[in-house]
């Protein structure tokens, strides 16, 4: 297994106040789940509340990667779960000669991608990866493997360890302690695996990830 590490730490910190997403209503779990323009684009309460890009979010966050799985010319990156292939557009921006891919089950944000990487962008589920074993130098998944539950879960982490030739690092919803359950709880949208740490650690092992990982707590 790889180590826990927050690679997102120059990510620039939200000022959204998380109470008004507390307590929130089944029928907008509902509409978040399908991942459509209502989730990217719509109202506050179905999702982000309008998804545009905006450069100084991964910016700062590419030369972090870069330096820790020591990127360069020539290396292949996949983003599971890219959406619109905003972080995607960024490593293509900033690491020249890199090459990506990106998947995401939303037919909305793939047609609705960053114009300079539209080529490298397709719309699939993450249990089953169009592409061959040891595709990629690294394959990343951001908030994207907790939205799956039960065989889901279990093939896509065996289908991100295929595609990859060894590094990867995913982030995850999880809590440590009962307030933090609570928080997670009232808050999340989409996810529909929701564990403790130590719960995702085993997990792991179960799956024979060896990948990175973090943890996102609201």
């Amino acid at each position: 297994m790889g180590r826990e590490i927050n690679l997102l730490v120059n990510y620039p910190k939200s000022n959204r106040d998380s109470s008004k997403r507390m307590a929130i209503k089944e029928n907008a779990r509902k509409i978040a789940r399908e991942f459509g323009q209502e989730f990217f684009d719509g109202s506050r309460e179905h999702g982000y509340g309008g998804y545009k890009y905006n450069e100084k979010y991964w910016t700062p966050v590419v030369p972090t990667f870069q330096d820790y799985y020591k990127l360069k010319n020539g290396n292949s990156v996949l983003d599971i779960g890219c959406a619109k292939g905003f972080m995607l557009y960024d490593f293509y921006r900033l690491i020249p000669g890199l090459k990506v891919a990106g998947v995401d089950i939303s037919d909305y944000a793939i047609k609705n991608c960053r114009e300079e990487v539209r080529p490298f962008l397709q719309v699939a589920n993450a249990t089953k990866l169009p592409f061959p074993d040891h595709s990629f130098d690294l394959v990343i998944s951001l908030n994207t493997h907790h939205n799956l539950e039960g065989e889901d879960l279990v093939n896509a982490f065996k289908e991100l360890q295929r595609v990859s030739k060894g590094k990867s690092f995913v982030i995850l919803d999880a809590y440590r302690n009962e307030e933090e359950k609570k928080a997670m709880l009232e808050w999340n949208l989409t996810a529909k695996t929701i564990m403790h740490v130590n719960d995702w650690l085993k997990f792991f092992k179960e799956v024979g990830y060896t990948g990175d990982y973090f943890w996102f707590m609201p």
